[in-house]
């Protein structure tokens, strides 16, 4: 899997062949925070030790969990947002900020071979993605908190810039940062 993300390609080798197919795809996967399902469930007692819940992690490895930008906590549920009638933000506002987010990109990156912000190379992201000094601050002391790897400094980067264009900034904040970086959660240590 990690091969397909990273080189956009998937090759078959049978004994007398061996051909390679295009895969860039969009990698969405989900996952429960521990084997009984309740870590960092405010509702349930979670049964699991920090050693089964790092065992049950560690099935998937570091360096694929590195190349996933966005790790998203799912909270349950409550009955009163279920029953609710507040629906909140009307699907057809989104789909205009995300247009206008893929509108800026689309003019950002015209002529090159780059169609969005994940797409970005590092000569892209020290272009695109430049951030002021409290930023900087701000994501060293996220890397040295949470020992986030190289790879998981440029996904954050990546992540900012993106969540500044849906908010039409030119520039990234360090709250664009700030939303990106608590987007690698399991990128933390448990906490015993």
């Amino acid at each position: 899997m990690r091969q397909p993300l990273e080189e956009e390609k998937v090759t078959i080798s049978r004994a007398a062949t061996s051909l390679t197919y295009p895969a860039r795809f969009m990698l969405v996967a989900a996952m429960n925070p521990c084997p009984c399902g309740y870590y960092s469930d405010p509702n349930n007692e979670c049964t699991c030790t920090i050693p089964q819940i790092q065992r049950y992690r560690s099935k998937i490895s570091g360096p694929l969990m590195d190349r996933i930008d966005i790790h998203a906590e799912v909270p349950a549920v409550k009955y009163r947002d279920l029953a609710s009638r507040d629906s909140g933000e009307p699907s057809r506002e989104i789909k205009r900020r995300v247009d206008q987010a893929r509108n800026v990109q689309i003019d950002r990156f015209r002529g090159m071979k780059v169609y969005c912000n994940a797409q970005m190379t590092n000569r892209h992201i020290k272009k695109y993605c430049q951030i002021d000094e409290t930023s900087q601050k701000l994501l060293e002391v996220a890397i040295d908190k949470f020992g986030l790897s190289a790879r998981a400094y440029t996904r954050i980067l990546k992540v900012a810039r993106t969540i500044a264009d849906l908010e039409g900034q030119e520039n990234i904040r360090p709250a664009h940062l700030s939303e990106a970086i608590q987007y690698r959660t399991l990128d933390r240590n448990l906490i015993s």
